[in-house]
């Protein structure tokens, strides 16, 4: 017998809800290109988190594997990543985020003003979102929730090299590693605060 959705019914509601806030967010690029001539954010990837990673992550944090922890303590099922060129991005897409119709931020964790031991940096956000139809719980309109990273290019680069090696650092030369990509880390953010100052200088100028 196949083994029931960890998602219960709500997999078809989760993917229209993930689908309706790429169109949304990728909607305010085309409308600044065309009104500002300047994109909001560079790009958008998203994901529904797969069975088994849901399931590992609730035995993890030692939570029953049923649909309710999945869509309400876990709270990260729909997963949103926007890349953006400059800090300042970072702050304007979480303020539209709050904006839209229905969604409202439940949850922040700022690894950028409290950069993480590592040397991560990133803007994690919790939004809660209404959907039409009935949720677990029977409420119309429902809620569910969906987590949002937002991250400049360096932050983001440096995150996807830190994860690829996170699992090469046994040996001798574990904590040389980590100094080191702590190091590259700091070094990307001198450089994204150095890009912010010239795109405000050449903003400036535009005026």
């Amino acid at each position: 017998m196949a083994e029931t959705s960890i998602y219960g019914k709500f997999t078809e509601t989760l993917l229209e809800l993930k689908k309706r806030l790429e169109l949304e967010i990728l909607s305010w690029n085309e409308e600044a290109v065309r009104e500002e001539k300047h994109k909001c954010f560079e790009h958008l990837t998203s994901r529904l988190k797969t069975e088994a990673s849901m399931r590992e992550k609730l035995k993890r944090r030692g939570l029953a594997e049923t649909t309710e922890n999945a869509l309400y303590q876990m709270k990260d099922a729909i997963g949103l990543r926007i890349v953006t060129r400059f800090v300042d991005d970072i702050y304007r897409v979480k303020d539209r985020l709050a904006a839209l119709p229905g969604v409202a931020i439940d949850e922040e964790k700022d690894y950028i003003q409290n950069v993480k031991p590592s040397g991560y940096r990133s803007l994690h956000l919790i939004l809660r979102c209404e959907i039409e139809t009935a949720d677990l719980y029977g409420r119309i309109p429902g809620l569910i929730f969906a987590e949002v990273q937002i991250r400049t290019i360096a932050m983001d680069s440096w995150a996807s090299l830190e994860h690829e090696m996170h699992y090469k650092r046994e040996g001798e030369n574990r904590a040389l590693i980590a100094a080191e990509l702590k190091r590259c880390a700091d070094d990307l953010a001198s450089c994204d605060l150095s890009m912010q100052t010239i795109r405000n200088l050449i903003r400036k100028e535009e005026v």
